[in-house]
């Protein structure tokens, strides 16, 4: 029983240590962002977690350059290359918690709550009985 109970530990410990880096980075999910300039640095995007729109910035020159369709290509070409960005990072953060050979789009795909699969610590007490 004692080796049993050493056994039951050492996974609860494992499943707890993992839980924890997941939790870690989770939280570092939450802190990323890029941003995106055009070539002419006419247009500069912010983007957040979750490809989210967190700055819009441009130079005082634009309005005389670019038609208000030009602005707006250029304002989506940057948004689109900032959450591009962001979702690598993100990527690359859950990487180590994607079982080899499943689709990171599946199981992270838009939509999808990261903070729902969180673990919970492990109680895996054995009961011992008289």
């Amino acid at each position: 029983m004692d080796e049993f109970r050493a056994a039951m530990d050492g996974l609860a410990a494992e499943y707890d240590r993992q839980a924890e880096r997941l939790r870690e980075v989770y939280g570092r999910l939450g802190e990323l962002s890029a941003t995106a300039s055009s070539r002419d640095r006419m247009v500069t995007v912010t983007v957040g977690p979750r490809g989210r729109v967190q700055k819009i910035e441009f130079d005082p020159r634009i309005y005389r350059r670019l038609s208000p369709s030009e602005l707006a290509q250029t304002i989506m070409e940057q948004i689109d290359a900032a959450t591009a960005e962001v979702a690598e990072g993100t990527r690359e953060l859950m990487a180590p918690f994607v079982p080899e050979g499943l689709p990171y789009d599946e199981v992270f795909g838009e939509g999808v709550d990261l903070a729902s699969f969180l673990p919970r610590s492990a109680d895996l007490r054995v009961e011992e009985r008289g």
